[in-house]
Parts: C-alpha cells; sequence; structure tokens
C-alpha cells in the first residue's frame, strides 16, 4: 500500500470520527438534550460543535502532511479555492442581508458551504500549478 493510500485510510478514519461527533452533538440538540442548556452552558456547546470543525480540518491538514507532492499541491489548490469561494459569498450574502433585507443565514453556514463548494470545485481543478 502507497503512503498516499494510506494517508487516505487515515484520513477517511479521522473524517468518519470527528463527524460522527459533529452529527452526535446536533442530534442532541435536536432532541431537545440540552434543553437547559442557557448562559456559559449554551456557550459550551456552541464551543462543543465548533470542536469536530476544527478536527476535520485538521484531518484535511494531515492528509495534505501525509500525502505525496502531487496530492499535497492539489488538496490544497482545492482547499484554497473552495475557501475563497465560500467567504466570497458569505460575505455577499451578509451584505445582501444588511443592504438588501436578504434573510438572515446563521454563521455556521459557511462549513457546509465550503464543503460543498470542496465538492464542486474538485473534478475541475486537477493539476497542482
Amino acid at each position: 500500500m502507497t503512503d498516499t493510500v494510506a494517508a487516505h485510510k487515515r484520513y477517511l478514519f479521522r473524517t468518519a470520527a470527528f463527524m460522527g461527533g459533529y452529527v452526535a452533538i446536533n442530534l442532541a440538540a435536536i432532541f431537545d438534550a440540552f434543553d437547559d442548556a442557557a448562559g456559559w452552558g449554551a456557550y459550551a456547546l456552541g464551543l462543543a460543535v465548533a470542536a469536530p470543525v476544527a478536527g476535520q480540518i485538521w484531518a484535511t491538514l494531515m492528509l495534505m502532511r501525509e500525502s505525496d507532492e502531487f496530492v499535497r499541491g492539489l488538496t490544497a489548490k482545492r482547499f484554497i479555492i473552495s475557501a475563497g469561494l465560500a467567504m466570497a459569498l458569505f460575505t455577499g450574502w451578509g451584505f445582501m442581508e444588511t443592504y438588501g433585507g436578504a434573510p438572515h443565514a446563521p454563521g455556521w453556514m459557511i462549513y457546509p458551504l465550503f464543503w460543498g463548494l470542496y465538492g464542486l470545485v474538485t473534478p475541475f481543478v486537477r493539476d497542482s500549478h
């Protein structure tokens, strides 16, 4: 097994672990497990949900670190393009909220927007230059 294949397997495991935690915390919140959370408890819940997001970003950075030069460059290019597009779109939406009365989009939506854009740009970014 090549190092890149092994790196992808570790990435998939890490992704499953972090996203499992992310889904579990959100499902618990949806089904009112934290209904009594208020004040600092509510802030802690918000940070607890953010922790797997940080873990997923770490997992992606580890994939880049552990892969060969081509995969590292390709993943970095896709990551940067997706992050830039997500920030531009979310900023644009924020200004449409402020100036045009567009419906509010919660800040956490930038995370699924980023990964959705990552999925969309991936087939088009095929070289690392």
